[in-house]
């Protein structure tokens, strides 16, 4: 049995979770609302305040389905009661992010700005105090869209191992590297 799979996901007050004709999850909440289909063959129970996912054999397909969708629902669940917030730090000289409603323009030491559209299901927030590194938060009650979007993010730039410019994600460790050295005479 999957360890993740077996455990039921608990209801929050004000949560709604149902199940539609081809195993189509809606859960709604405070938040707002999220969708996820699942597959047929996985059976979803609703009890009182809690969603059990549970398979119908245990092949390896099944076994590996029944961990998967559980962490989904139970991210969707999270995701519309306290929402997700990712933090991007944008490291080195002259590096600039700012915002403009949904379109962050960055500047990352290339010719040219960057403008980057964000997604209407995202929050953004750019933060640039003076001696500080500029910071982009990005909010959004669907775990997967907002990963994606800060990974996208984080692509324009990514943090070199020399001097450690470029997008990271807040607290990531950066494996750095000695840069050469001078010959001796």
């Amino acid at each position: 049995m999957s360890r993740i799979g077996k455990n039921p996901v608990d209801l929050p007050q004000g949560v709604t979770v149902t199940v539609s004709k081809g195993n189509l999850v809606t859960v709604k909440g405070p938040k707002g609302e999220l969708t996820q289909q699942v597959d047929p063959d996985m059976g979803i129970e609703i009890n009182d305040s809690e969603v059990q996912v549970t398979r119908p054999s245990d092949s390896k397909r099944h076994r590996s389905f029944h961990g998967l969708y559980r962490s989904l629902i139970s991210n969707m669940v999270k995701g519309v009661t306290d929402g997700y917030e990712l933090t991007l730090e944008v490291i080195g000289v002259g590096y600039r992010a700012e915002n403009k409603g949904n379109l962050l323009i960055l500047t990352l030491g290339y010719s040219h700005p960057i403008y980057f559209m964000v997604p209407q299901e995202v929050g953004i927030e750019t933060v640039s105090a003076k001696g500080k590194n500029p910071i982009i938060k990005l909010s959004s009650t669907d775990k997967q869209l907002v990963g994606q979007v800060a990974a996208k993010i984080r692509s324009l730039r990514k943090p070199e191992p020399y001097k450690g410019k470029g997008i990271r994600f807040e607290g990531e460790e950066i494996r750095r590297k000695a840069g050469k050295t001078a010959a001796k005479k």
